[in-house]
């Protein structure tokens, strides 16, 4: 098959939701930081062959929203953009895009990643209200208004949140949060080793800000001139004391999700350039790694969490490799339980035989070497770009310590999971 590179990335500071539209629409972070890593690239916006951007919930005037941002960054009329949709892992799923037109040779050089403005999502009408302005609006003459007016009620103003619904699996009717739940359940993980992982997902990023290991970072300005220089949801005085006083959320009575211990609704984009051997010769650039597999999977969606050894377990048979082949693990932090189920699983001998056939377990991830800088329960979780990001920083810190190879993973609301493995250059 055909070698595919990443040459290089760049993302958005990560901005914490504040219950009210965010100062940028996800067009406005896409197309920052796609502009700021195009300028220093060695090629033009318009010889790129496709852009292709992963978005879970675009607004209703950026629906195609990667054709949109293509032309804001001055790719031309002649580069297609377009967009993918994968819930948690679209921005991965645009670089599995791009992988594969790539190594089919019908692209060479393709930027690839994913976006959200989650703090934008739209308050709904309910369906009462939205029925009763279609009859008013059907209705003709002041009797038939007046008879339509009877029937409305104070309760059909109830706005309906548009994150809750997307948030909430269709199928098993359960919030993804309930879902963790479940797993939370399942491994018998306490609320404390929830949120100690928490408070270490906070520390591991406050030392990763302070040691500059966030190069990938490029700032953000608004219309007034304000600069967003990094992701601000990090708590430097996050402690278990402060985490265990925050109620659980989705089971109020026995439930040991809190939202201390999940992941932040947040913003943010991330991208990634992609070529082929023939594109790095032509444009002369010098690759940081390359993709050498990836993976999708599907189980349970009352059990989404564990998608990411469901995706990971394949690419490790199918490299013929173990855990101790791996130098660095990035899975995305969608809950506490949600990763630490996924360590437990794999470490279980019974999981492992009944949903992969094995015959021993895979084993206990050493923690030393996942999430070495922290990740989306201090980060944030832009829906549609967390599976960039984490590529993207996997291959930055497997760089900056010298080592070669990586495993990101994420899980994927509605019972899905992806994986991609990266290795640095020789």
């Amino acid at each position: 098959m055909r070698r595919v590179f990443i040459v290089d990335g760049a993302r958005t500071p990560f901005l914490k939701s504040r219950n009210r539209p965010g100062p940028f629409s996800a067009s406005d972070l896409a197309t920052a930081a796609g502009t700021g890593l195009l300028c220093r690239q060695r090629f033009a916006p318009d010889q790129l062959d496709e852009v292709i951007l992963g978005c879970a919930s675009p607004s209703p005037d950026e629906v195609n929203i990667g054709r949109v941002v293509a032309l804001r960054m001055g790719c031309g009329h002649r580069v297609p953009g377009w967009t993918v949709m994968r819930n948690c892992a679209s921005g991965m799923q645009a670089l599995d895009s791009a992988l594969v037109n790539i190594r089919l040779g019908r692209s060479e050089l393709v930027l690839a990643g994913g976006v959200d403005a989650l703090s934008r999502a739209p308050v709904l009408f309910s369906d009462a209200m939205v029925h009763f302005l279609a009859d008013w609006y059907a209705a003709k003459g002041i009797a038939a208004r007046l008879a339509v007016l009877r029937r409305f009620r104070p309760g059909h103003l109830a706005p309906v949140l548009g994150i809750m619904k997307g948030l909430t699996d269709p199928i098993v009717g359960q919030l993804m949060g309930q879902t963790a739940e479940n797993l939370a359940h399942f491994f018998d993980i306490a609320r404390d080793d929830m949120d100690r992982f928490a408070v270490e997902s906070h520390l591991r990023v406050v030392a990763a800000q302070d040691g500059g290991h966030f190069a990938e970072v490029l700032p953000l300005i608004d219309r007034d001139g304000k600069v967003y220089e990094f992701d601000d949801g990090v708590r430097r005085d996050s402690s278990e004391e402060n985490l265990a006083r925050l109620k659980p959320f989705f089971d109020r009575k026995y439930g040991r999700v809190t939202p201390g211990n999940s992941s932040q609704i947040s913003d943010g984009a991330a991208w990634l350039v992609l070529a082929s051997e023939a594109a790095l010769e032509r444009h002369g650039l010098v690759p940081l790694g390359e993709i050498i597999d990836s993976q999708w999977a599907a189980l349970d969606p009352a059990q989404m969490g564990l998608g990411p050894i469901h995706a990971m377990t394949p690419i490790m048979s199918r490299q013929g490799l173990s855990l101790a082949d791996i130098d660095r693990f990035e899975i995305n932090e969608a809950f506490a339980a949600q990763v630490i189920a996924c360590r437990r699983a794999w470490d279980d001998e019974v999981y492992c035989r009944e949903h992969f056939g094995l015959d021993q377990p895979v084993g206990m991830i050493d923690t030393g070497r996942l999430n070495v800088d922290g990740g989306a329960i201090a980060l944030g979780h832009p829906v549609g770009a967390s599976g960039a990001r984490i590529v993207l920083h996997l291959l930055a810190s497997l760089r900056r310590d010298g080592l070669r190879r990586g495993l990101a993973g994420i899980c994927i609301g509605g019972g899905q999971g992806g994986a991609m493995l990266v290795e640095t250059m020789r």
